[in-house]
């Protein structure tokens, strides 16, 4: 577990440091009081020239979970966990406002996916600090032409993620970071250190094999991530969508 300051008035920093992705849930549901907590912590979050071009869909629906369920890739708790949300892009209400407001950008992609991910690590705060937990599903992206269509998504809006949330159900080993001296510098970047790198390594692969009993350290990791194509059908489904055209 990282360091847990005592700084006065720091009582966040114990939940941010102790986050893990819950993966097993009790089966109890959350309270209404809990998702209208979690949602108004996201509603709160920055956005940028606060264009609040966010949605989420609160799928509640079970038939409608498990074909989500299929898209992303089976796993499980996307089914099973009290809530599961998911996180779109939506330029849709902006041009009901405005019909010829260019959002087919790439930056206005970049700043929808920017919001998205602060409102969303909001909401995953939030329901930490009420003793919940979640998981993040990007794997909603392996068919986002079929989430689309399954969650009637209009144009100028797309599906960036999912994220469960329930009451857990386990107690997982915490992942090891970087350490800071691979992920900050100060004043222009630093390449990072070849001997830290190999040391991470080892952590990981310490950390993988306690887990479970997996041959693998964040070299590999990277390898088998992004030594193959990385969803191409991603570029045009945006651009049928009506954005990233430009």
């Amino acid at each position: 577990m990282p360091y847990q300051t005592d700084l006065p008035g720091a009582a966040a920093l114990p939940t941010m440091y102790a986050h893990r992705s819950i993966r097993k849930y009790t089966g109890e549901p959350l309270t209404q009081a809990q998702v209208e907590a979690i949602l108004e912590a996201g509603r709160a979050a920055s956005s940028s020239s606060f264009m609040q071009c966010v949605h989420i869909i609160r799928v509640t629906d079970a038939a409608l979970r498990a074909a989500l369920c299929e898209v992303a890739a089976g796993q499980k708790y996307v089914r099973e966990a009290a809530e599961f949300w998911v996180f779109c892009i939506d330029y849709a209400k902006h041009k009901q406002q405005v019909p010829d407001a260019q959002v087919d950008w790439t930056e206005a992609l970049i700043l929808g996916s920017v919001d998205a991910g602060i409102m969303a690590q909001n909401c995953m705060l939030a329901a930490e600090s009420l003793g919940l937990g979640g998981v993040y599903i990007g794997s909603l992206r392996n068919d986002t032409a079929r989430a689309i269509g399954l969650l009637g998504l209009p144009e100028y809006t797309f599906p960036l993620f999912g994220m469960c949330l329930g009451h857990p159900a386990q107690d997982p080993l915490y992942r090891p970071r970087l350490p800071r001296a691979l992920m900050v510098s100060e004043n222009r970047y630093r390449r990072a250190d070849e001997a830290a790198l190999a040391e991470y390594d080892q952590l990981l692969a310490d950390y993988y094999r306690e887990r479970s009993g997996l041959d693998l350290n964040w070299r590999k990791a990277i390898a088998n991530t992004f030594g193959k194509a990385v969803r191409p059908h991603i570029l045009p489904d945006l651009q049928a969508q009506g954005l990233a055209k430009r």
